[in-house]
Order: C-alpha cells, then structure tokens, then sequence
C-alpha cells in the first residue's frame, strides 16, 4: 500500500505540473492539451464506435504476437542453451536479425503477408522474440551443473528433466524476457498500425485523428489508452513472477 501511494503521489504530482504548465501558456493548448482535457476524451473512449474495434483489434494482436514470440523463443533458446555448437553455428543469423528494426520491414512483410492483422502480428512477434530467446539462452548456462549431473546420474527421462528441472530454473530469466518482450511487441504493433495503413487499430486511430482532424486531445487519449494496457500488463506478468516463482530471485539478461 506504501508503495502504491508513492507511485499515485507521483502521477498525480506530474499531472498537475503539465496542468499548470498547459495554462500558463508555457505549452500550447492545440498543441498539448491539459491532462484535464485528455482524461476527459479518454473516459469518452469507450462510448466511440470506432474506437471499441481498434481498441479490441490492438490488444488481441498484441497477445496473439507475444504466444507467438514466447512459443518460438523458448524451445529455440533451451535448444541453443543446450547444443553449444548449434548456438555458434546459428549466431551470426541471430546477430544479423537481433538488430534489424521489425518497422523497416513492413513493405517486404505487406508484399508477403497482405496489409491486415497478420502483417502487424508478424512483425511485432520478430521483435519481441529476441528479450525471450536470450534470457532463456542465458539461463540455460546458469543452472546449477551439479544439478544436471544428479539428473544424468538418475537416468532422468529427457521429458520429466525438461519440466522438472530445466523450465522451472530457467523460469525467472525467461518471465523477465517475457516482460521485456510485452513492451517491445506493443511498440511495434502500434507503430506498423500507424505507418503501414489498411487495417484497423489503435495506432491507426491516432493516425487518423492527429492528421485528418488535428485533435491532438484524441491523439492523447489514444496514447493512454496504450500505456494503461502496457502497464496493466506489466504488473500482472510482474505480479505472476513473485507469486509463481518467488522462490527465485527475479533476474535477466538483455
């Protein structure tokens, strides 16, 4: 309770300062509207008819992008954990691919996949693979070898030494990558929303209502909108991480 009473007198403190800010003519108000303007729209989100399917369209991509980023990354990253050579083999294209960034590749994506949800997913899965493949790569190297020594000596079945031993050890690493994972695939998905056009979503709502309507308000709600969902999503993963797994010390690598 200490803890979120701290972070509301922080929201509160910022909202306040941009309030003032806004009516002292320091910011424009076309421009940047008051805080007391933008909550007001985004409370009027819901009962707009063409924002509830961007809305609904923008978060399921987003999940069905994270499964699918976490359900490649996960056995590719124990796999490469596992086989030291197949991860020196296989660097050099992951290293290529790490860097590239997923927006630049929305033309090559729209040729191949068509303009609509799967163009979106599909990128936003590309990018969030990386924080999800690497942790798990470096937890992999972490686990305790006399821990893996006991296991051979047993005779332990390959399936049972996966889910009994390798997952849960490699579990804080890989949630965290999954954290990771969450907010770079939200960045991506509304950012192909808004630049690649011909299908729905919240970053095309921004889009529409920024350039067609200068209604930097709607804009603004827009934006809220998404770093409401993020953080909502955020805290449950970080929630499920100390609840889940709190016998572990929450960790990670980039």
């Amino acid at each position: 309770m200490r803890t979120a009473f701290r972070r509301l007198i922080g929201l509160v403190c910022f909202l306040v300062l941009w309030e003032v800010i806004v009516r002292l003519g320091v910011l424009p108000a076309a421009v940047v509207p008051p805080p007391s303007t933008v909550l007001v729209r985004f409370a009027g989100l819901f009962s707009d008819a063409r924002f509830v399917p961007d809305a609904v369209s923008t978060v399921l991509s987003w999940f069905i992008a994270l499964a699918l980023a976490v359900t490649v990354a996960v056995p590719l990253g124990v796999l490469l954990g596992s086989i030291r050579w197949l991860r020196l083999s296989l660097s050099p294209i992951v290293e290529f691919l790490r860097p590239l960034p997923a927006v630049a590749l929305i033309p090559l994506v729209i040729l191949l996949l068509g303009s609509g949800a799967q163009t979106k997913i599909a990128l936003a899965a590309f990018a969030s693979v990386w924080p999800v493949l690497f942790n798990t790569i470096y937890a992999m190297g972490e686990i305790d070898r006399q821990l893996l020594e006991t296991v051979r000596a047993l005779r332990t079945p390959p399936l049972r030494r996966l889910f009994t031993v390798l997952l849960p050890s490699i579990a804080p690493f890989t949630l965290t990558g999954v954290r990771l994972s969450a907010s770079i695939s939200l960045v991506v998905l509304v950012s192909t929303e808004y630049l690649s056009g011909g299908t729905i979503g919240v970053g095309q709502f921004v889009y529409l209502w920024g350039t067609s309507a200068g209604r930097m308000d709607m804009v603004l709600a827009g934006v809220v909108f998404i770093g409401l969902v993020g953080y909502l999503v955020n805290q449950a993963l970080l929630s499920a991480q100390r609840r889940w797994i709190g016998w572990a010390a929450t960790g990670g690598a980039v």
